[in-house]
């Protein structure tokens, strides 16, 4: 008996203004809208490929009154796909993106940035 990684789910204010931007970020497109609540992700999950294997996760954005107030435990790494590191930095900086210090010091083969509402994530080696 296992369990499958199935959602990854994200408090935010603005659900939509997020999934737009991740969905910028990751090639993604909507698979859910309801009131509070925006789903996106690669691929339309049904129970059946669900059972069969794990596959990525959703991400979903949901509408919570409280704001983020301390580092995230989780985050996200993206690897871009065709470009350098550098240039994908540059494109997400242009979606809305920031880059942040979270101790992470200099030197380091990573860039840490922040989505709109403040969600660190890194970007990480290019795979082009």
């Amino acid at each position: 008996m296992t369990s499958r990684f199935t959602e990854l789910v994200v408090d935010c204010h603005e659900p939509e203004r997020l999934a737009e931007f991740w969905c910028a970020v990751l090639g993604f497109r909507v698979l859910d809208r309801r009131e509070g609540m925006v789903e996106i992700g690669s691929w339309e999950p049904t129970v059946e490929e669900v059972r069969a294997r794990q596959m990525p996760p959703t991400v979903v954005f949901v509408r919570v009154p409280e704001g983020k107030t301390v580092k995230n435990r989780l985050h996200l790494d993206v690897s871009p796909v065709d470009a350098s590191t550098d240039d994908e930095v540059a494109r997400l900086l242009g979606l809305g993106a920031v880059k942040v210090d979270v101790g992470q010091g200099t030197g380091r083969s990573w860039v840490v940035m922040a989505d709109p509402e403040g969600n660190e994530f890194d970007v990480v080696r290019t795979l082009a």
